[in-house]
């Protein structure tokens, strides 16, 4: 019978996650220490005017506002305000081994991942941080499912879609290099059934497939500024340490009834100091401050449910019932076991795309352990000891169940209040039960006798960290509570400005001009295993079509 054991549990809670790494013709490689091109056009706040117009105002220098920013750059000029500050030169944050630290470092205040605790007491993070999410999260690239397109309630022009997931791969996608335990679950994917074997792909396919990661052979962590390089230095200024407090609005007329626009918006830097950005002519505020961010702005700048807005004392620009609502993450389950050999660090390099409803990925990582104090029978070491701790986690589809947010201060910096319901869906809960139960079935295969311990009696188990997967697998009722016991998250929360509800199939925002959102918060479902290639791809999509969209102005 397999053994839990118990230690350093703060540790744990992170393991079951991410992933790690796509090579293409691309420039070569930047070595580790060399510094990049696009600092030369980032500010910190504090350095910028009291008031200054740009042709386009992007909020969020993360995933999607960086590669928005770098194309719209090439034609016009561009702010890019980010509340956090610059990855560079921050060792935790870009190396892959500073994954674990660079999460369980996070604080609410002033660290690159922001913790926020799900009002079902599910911990998680967002991005502080030039990149935003690509700066924290453990790398996976992986394009969207046929279905995302299908279900997201956009026209999507594939072509321009396929042209703008290339122009991110060739600047910041790797192929990883699979070691023992990656290697190990690939091999008991196939053996658990999750077929055909597809090798190393970036598209989404049934079966089991090795992924991309913005992680390069050095180790070092690639994020969505790097597509900063590719922006006009003369057309772009990129401001950190700039929180945005609020969109500025006003009427396309004085007549009574005429639709707002949006102008600008107030922002204050590190000390205090208020600044106003503005936009000209043709020119657009667009928010990409994420599933967190965005709603929130969009609520302490008077657009959202009227009551709600009214009962917080805000006054009421436009009546927008769903900002804030139909919000969605996608909940995580899976086990942790120590290794009895040793194991490399790797992220999430495999996965197996499964027909019943669940992806199943994994992870390894060798952590410090700390030893009992006074302990009998160990001498406390002068360095610490090192455990090799391998993960298997599912992540549903979808998910169906969805939550809202709502403010918990006027304060911008303050985390609103979030909650996901998880499992509030029958079939999500079907669907983490069809998961689990896999990850059983990999337990179970040859692939993974190497990672089992001898007993006294010549018997093999799996020492397990924190729960073990039920025995008895077959029982549905303990399954499901197994799943609702132990969800944690995979860090792939969005919604909360979905398509045709807060935007138009154009990320424009309903019934105010100048305004869109680009981010993760206008997608009503996660696309495929991660959502982080389709983020990217999304900023340079829409930042393709508005120069399209310019173009015809001056025609």
């Amino acid at each position: 019978m397999a053994r839990p054991i118990c230690f350093c549990l703060q540790y744990f809670a992170l393991l079951m996650s991410f992933g790690a790494i796509v090579s293409y013709a691309r420039p070569p490689l930047q070595h580790p220490q060399e510094e990049p091109s696009y600092l030369k056009f980032v500010f910190n706040a504090t350095e910028l005017p009291p008031q200054d117009y740009y042709d386009y105002i992007i909020v969020g220098g993360g995933t999607a506002g960086c590669p928005l920013a770098a194309t719209l750059s090439r034609a016009y000029k561009v702010l890019v305000l980010e509340r956090g500050g610059v990855a560079y030169g921050k060792p935790n944050l870009m190396n892959h081994e500073g994954f674990l630290t660079t999460l369980m470092d996070a604080n609410p205040f002033d660290s690159p991942a922001q913790a926020f605790t799900s009002e079902e007491g599910v911990s998680n993070a967002r991005g502080r941080v030039l990149g935003g999410g690509t700066a924290i999260n453990a790398g996976f690239y992986s394009r969207a499912d046929r279905e995302f397109y299908q279900k997201s309630g956009v026209d999507w022009d594939q072509k321009i879609v396929n042209k703008s997931y290339e122009w991110v791969e060739r600047a910041i996608v790797f192929r990883p290099e699979l070691r023992d335990w990656q290697l190990a679950v690939r091999d008991g994917l196939l053996e658990a059934g999750i077929d055909p074997f597809n090798g190393f792909r970036l598209d989404h396919v049934a079966g089991t497939k090795i992924g991309g990661s913005i992680f390069d052979s050095y180790g070092k962590r690639h994020t969505a500024a790097d597509l900063l390089s590719y922006a006009k230095p003369s057309n772009i200024k990129v401001s950190v340490h700039a929180s945005v407090e609020r969109v500025l609005l006003a009427s396309s007329s004085p007549h009574a009834g005429s639709r707002l626009s949006a102008v600008g918006v107030a922002y204050r830097d590190h000390m205090g100091k208020y600044h106003h950005a503005l936009v000209g002519k043709h020119g657009e505020v667009i928010l990409s401050a994420g599933a967190i961010g965005s709603p929130q702005l969009l609520l302490l700048s008077g657009i959202g449910p009227r009551p709600y807005l009214s009962a917080w004392g805000i006054p009421v620009a436009h009546h927008l019932p769903s900002v804030g609502q139909f919000l969605y993450d996608n909940p995580r389950n899976g086990i942790s076991i120590v290794a009895p050999i040793p194991l490399e660090q790797s992220l999430i390099q495999v996965v197996g795309i499964t027909e019943s409803g669940a992806y199943i990925e994994a992870a390894s990582n060798v952590i410090p352990f700390a030893s009992p104090p006074h302990s009998v029978f160990i001498r406390t070491p002068s360095s610490p000891l090192y455990l090799p701790v391998a993960t298997l986690m599912e992540k549903i589809i979808g998910p169906l169940s969805s939550g809202s947010l709502r403010l918990a201060s006027t304060d911008i910096r303050v985390n609103p209040i979030v909650r996901f319901n998880y499992f509030n869906n029958p079939v999500d809960l079907e669907r983490c039960v069809n998961g689990t139960r896999m990850i059983g079935d990999i337990l179970r295969s040859r692939s993974l006798e190497n990672f089992k311990f001898r007993d006294w009696f010549g018997g093999r188990s799996f020492r397990f960290v924190g729960p073990a997967l039920p025995v008895d697998q077959s029982n549905h009722r303990v399954m499901e509570d197994f799943c609702r016991r132990t969800v944690s998250t995979i860090w792939h929360y969005h919604g909360g400005c979905v398509v045709g509800k807060v935007v138009d199939r154009n990320f424009r925002l309903n019934g105010i001009d100048a305004l869109r959102v680009v981010d993760g918060s206008t997608f009503g479902v996660s696309p495929g295993t991660n959502p982080q290639a389709t983020v990217l791809m999304l900023g340079r999509y829409v930042g393709l079509k508005i120069l399209r969209e310019r173009m015809r102005y001056k025609s």
